[in-house]
């Protein structure tokens, strides 16, 4: 019975550490995004499975460290681009809209640049600038230790990649490659999104 006991706790401390969750599973939540990802959003996948990214790291247009529980209360979407990477380019105008119509107090679209080494805010910057995007502040991870995470979790394989986050930081959709998010499917999802908060 002893030996019963402690292969019990074994197990449930074995597994609690390596499959820890910093989110509870939100598979109705996920549903309902999935299911509101249609046309030109149908490749967005809800998931839901637990996965949460409040300690994920980066750096703002002045090189001070964030995390996105920084932005704990509002719903994110969060955008990994690079300013070599031609759908990231080509997916900004429709993010930069999307962000015009839906930023406040309960949203925002959350992009987070990749470009790698000493130069990669400046090129960074330079792009955003040359672009004039109204609602696309600059953050950005050099060190690509965020996307390194996505990779290692086989959330995503290349960029762009999109994360739909909750208030929490938690994972509630992914999507792998470019969207045209200002179109009434786009902004199907986000309203999705922003009801699942109210």
């Amino acid at each position: 019975m002893a030996g019963l006991a402690v292969a019990i706790a074994a197990w449930f401390w074995l597994g609690n550490a390596a499959g820890a969750k910093e989110c509870p599973v939100q598979a109705e939540e996920a549903a309902a995004i999935g299911d509101a990802a249609v046309g030109e959003l149908a490749a967005l996948n809800g998931t839901g499975e637990g996965r949460g990214y409040a300690t994920m790291a980066f750096k703002d247009a002045d090189g001070a460290d964030m995390t996105i529980a920084d932005f704990k209360g509002k719903a994110l979407l969060v955008n990994f681009w690079a300013s070599w990477c031609v759908p990231c380019r080509e997916e900004m105008p429709a993010l930069d809209a999307l962000a015009t119509k839906y930023n406040s107090d309960a949203f925002m679209v959350l992009p987070i640049n990749l470009d790698i080494g000493e130069g990669g805010l400046d090129k960074a910057k330079a792009f955003l600038e040359e672009n004039g995007f109204a609602n696309l502040p600059l953050f950005a991870d050099n060190s690509f230790a965020a996307f390194e995470r996505l990779k290692q979790q086989a959330v995503a394989v290349g960029l762009p990649a999109t994360l739909v986050l909750d208030e929490n930081g938690c994972e509630l959709a992914v999507l792998q490659g470019p969207a045209h998010w200002d179109t009434p499917d786009g902004e199907a999802v986000i309203e999705r999104l922003l009801a699942l908060g109210a």
